[in-house]
């Protein structure tokens, strides 16, 4: 990656968090709250792909869902790159967000939930084109061509139906419909955990053929640490709503900190039969509930690193080493 993409921020979060009231009793008054994201603070470099990792329930969809707006933020900033101008997005308005939706758009994980079944493909395209100005129908139907070549689909399939396709179809179908009214970055929620490994590996070697060819920036979110290390330039490991470690992609598995990354890369499959392989490092206990979490780490009932501290005071997230690399561990911790 170029000086200049570490320099340019395309969107920065800031304290971002996303609570849930649990409402209970007669009178459904709030008896707790679920903080499915808690305070995370990352930056978005143009260009970059930035990999968001974790085990389901840790909060990435949730995140993913509050970027773009489709859930609304408890507390924080969210700032986005307007032609040079940071705005928050979180306080836009109509027009804006607007000006935004044409900017930033999402590929969901599942691919048939995301296209509406009783339409023909050139309808579930030629919607957001017209909604976001492109008036000339032959126009239209020519983006939507070139966005189907992009994921080497023919302009045949226009005028089928989304049951008619393979999930590798669909999957390529709503990339081109993602790329189809020119955006800067694209949000991706585990969008090949329902495909089959070699379907997988053809959707991501296209989606990174696509980043280069348009210069798109990526935030790829998965639960697999082997598909989002191939993937990211950065890797963001959450835990409970928190961001536990962020690293260089290329650094994170050869210098693990956080003893919750250390074993998810202990799980990851190693191709070869005879190559050494690392001593799985296996996770004692549940998952506690985002409604009560547990004081102090909220990783320390799971931690076989832990330490006294851990379950009484919450270690902040600081940079460790290199500048790139920041994790939030009492193991590393600094003086503040």
């Amino acid at each position: 990656m170029t000086t200049s993409k570490r320099e340019e921020m395309i969107f920065s979060i800031k304290n971002l968090k996303t609570h849930y009231p649990v409402l209970g009793g007669f009178f459904r008054k709030q008896i707790g709250t679920v903080k499915a994201v808690d305070d995370v603070t990352i930056d978005v470099r143009r260009g970059e792909t930035l990999g968001i990792v974790g085990e389901s329930g840790c909060g990435k969809s949730t995140l993913a869902k509050t970027m773009m707006l489709l859930e609304k933020p408890t507390e924080g900033k969210m700032l986005y790159d307007f032609n040079g101008e940071q705005k928050d997005v979180t306080k836009l308005n109509a027009g804006d967000v607007f000006d935004f939706r044409s900017r930033v758009q999402m590929v969901f994980q599942d691919p048939y939930s995301s296209l509406n079944p009783s339409k023909r493909i050139i309808e579930s395209f030629d919607e957001p084109l017209r909604v976001h100005g492109y008036k000339n129908p032959a126009e239209r139907k020519q983006r939507i061509i070139e966005s189907l070549r992009m994921v080497n689909l023919s302009e045949d399939y226009l005028y089928r139906f989304p049951h008619e396709f393979s999930g590798g179809q669909r999957q390529r179908i709503s990339i081109a419909r993602a790329l189809c009214i020119n955006p800067e970055l694209i949000i991706c929620d585990e969008p090949v955990s329902a495909l089959d490994v070699s379907i997988q590996a053809q959707v991501l070697n296209l989606m990174k053929e696509i980043q280069k060819e348009l210069n798109l920036t990526y935030v790829f979110i998965a639960h697999d640490l082997s598909v989002v290390q191939y993937m990211s330039d950065r890797v963001v490991v959450m835990y409970l709503g928190k961001i536990v470690e962020i690293s260089e992609a290329s650094n994170l598995h050869v210098n693990p900190l956080h003893p919750y990354t250390e074993a998810l890369l202990s799980a990851v499959p190693v191709p070869v039969v005879n190559e050494g392989k690392s001593k799985r490092i296996p996770l004692t206990g549940d998952v506690p509930s985002p409604i009560n979490r547990p004081s102090g780490c909220p990783f320390s009932n799971r931690c076989p690193k832990r330490m006294d501290i851990c379950t009484q005071v919450e270690p902040p997230l600081q940079s460790y080493g290199e500048e790139d690399h920041q994790v939030a561990c009492h193991l590393y911790t600094k003086p503040i």
